[in-house]
């Protein structure tokens, strides 16, 4: 959808996706071994998709903010990379967007889980798009985040579909099939791993987001103390 979106209403081009699973320290509850996460993403790619690709870094470090993400992708693509090269030779710089469900970004106007700097960097710096998830309301999601609405690209279902890893998940605890709801090599390597048969607690993505940020918010908090206490 962020694909087409791009094609008809924007001057961009795309050139690449990446899928960057969390690190293992992400706050979430039944969050698997970043190792079957980085394998599912990448069989989910390779044979499925000629411009989707798995970053791994993310997930083997211990916890990383959304904007030192975006900071690592825009540094192996732009800086150590050089950028693009188009077919007439010319070299160009890549624009850098965070694609987001809206549920994820409706944790952004909650007071508390976000830095205004880490959002200044995020959408101000790089721009997000959104893509609208069931049962969210956009537009109220993005209320507080005005100032960077130039930034903000949204992204309308035009054919409702409410799938989400946590129904998934949930199918799977349930022994129900996945099989027309994921790509055949990762349905084969769950059933072949037995992963998600006991998965724990049900938990969304924006709720492991918002215990993310507020861990890393206090570590924040305790830095400048400390700071402050060396002063």
């Amino acid at each position: 959808m962020a694909r087409d979106y791009c094609r008809h209403n924007t001057d961009f081009e795309i050139v690449g996706g990446y899928l960057s699973p969390v690190s293992d320290q992400y706050k979430k509850p039944g969050l698997l071994a970043a190792d079957h996460r980085i394998h599912m993403c990448t069989l989910g790619t390779e044979q499925s998709s000629t411009w989707l690709m798995v970053d791994p870094w993310e997930a083997v470090q211990s916890y990383q903010r959304t904007a030192v993400v975006l900071d690592h992708i825009d540094y192996e693509i732009n800086t150590k990379l050089g950028g693009v090269t188009t077919a007439d030779g010319e070299q160009r710089h890549v624009r850098i967007l965070l694609l987001a469900g809206s549920d994820l970004i409706a944790t952004m106007s909650e007071p508390g889980v976000w830095s205004e700097a880490d959002l200044d960097h995020i959408l101000g710096r790089y721009g997000t798009m959104i893509v609208e998830r069931a049962g969210s309301d956009m537009a109220q999601a993005i209320d507080s985040l005005a100032r960077w609405k130039h930034n903000i690209h949204l992204i309308h279902q035009l054919i409702q579909n409410d799938v989400s890893s946590t129904k998934v998940r949930l199918f799977l605890r349930r022994g129900l099939s996945v099989r027309y709801l994921l790509p055949t090599p990762v349905v084969d390597y769950i059933e072949e791993n037995g992963l998600y048969m006991d998965d724990g607690p049900s938990a969304s993505a924006s709720s492991g987001a918002v215990a993310a940020e507020k861990e890393k918010g206090k570590e924040r908090e305790k830095a400048a103390t400390a700071s402050s206490s060396k002063c």
